[in-house]
């Protein structure tokens, strides 16, 4: 009968001792290093990210045009006995004998002198040269006699450009209305101005019938 033979405990660590070394052997060779994956590309300190656009409030009312809700306040001319009804809440300013109601890209002169009661004719020969040689840009359209709630007036239409804005720099071109008012050697001059493409027409009208003689 042939006996069993077992292996020693010895013999097996030495077994176990030369796997371990082997494998640490594969592991310290000098193979091709693997590539790193590629990263996700990144945005440089001074890439920015382009923004939205920046919000804009648009008027109720395009610009020039007079809201059709505004009040209107009587003013008296100084120097003059006659009044005449103007924006409520506008700014006012004098020089001599003109006053002057503005707003935004509107405005209204008044003036009071004293004078021979005017005519087309006598418009066109002595106003209209002062108009061409103080308004720049001017054009004339027309010298006409019209009448108001005040009586008959003389009508001058014409156009021009603005001062300009000393803030944008920007000039906007002008339409104008002057009604010239006479009673009783007093004359009154009422200019309105706004940009051409506002529609003031409603305004104007309020503004010219409101003219009274006291």
């Amino acid at each position: 009968m042939r006996s069993t033979r077992t292996r020693s405990p010895r013999l097996w660590a030495g077994v176990t001792l030369l796997v371990l070394s082997a494998t640490l052997a594969g592991c310290g060779s000098t193979g091709a290093s693997p590539q790193p994956s590629a990263a996700a590309p990144t945005v440089s300190a001074g890439a920015t990210s382009r923004p939205a656009p920046s919000a804009v409030t648009t008027e109720s009312n395009p610009p020039g045009d007079i809201p059709d809700d505004q009040a209107f306040v009587a003013f008296s001319v100084p120097g003059a006995p006659v009044s005449v009804k103007v924006p409520e809440g506008w700014s006012q300013s004098a020089a001599a004998t003109t006053t002057v109601f503005s707003d935004k890209l509107n405005r209204i002169e008044v003036t009071a002198s004293k004078s021979a009661a005017p005519t087309d004719a006598s418009v066109k020969q002595d106003l209209v040269p002062k108009l061409q040689a103080s308004v720049p840009k001017f054009a004339l359209d027309k010298v006409t006699t019209t009448t108001r709630s005040a009586g008959k007036v003389v009508l001058v239409t014409y156009q021009g450009d603005s001062t300009q804005d000393p803030v944008t720099g920007k000039v906007v071109r002008d339409a104008f209305e002057r009604y010239i008012y006479y009673r009783n050697g007093q004359r009154l001059d009422l200019t309105l101005s706004g940009p051409t493409n506002a529609d003031n027409v409603d305004p104007w009208r309020s503004v010219s019938d409101s003219v009274a003689w006291q």
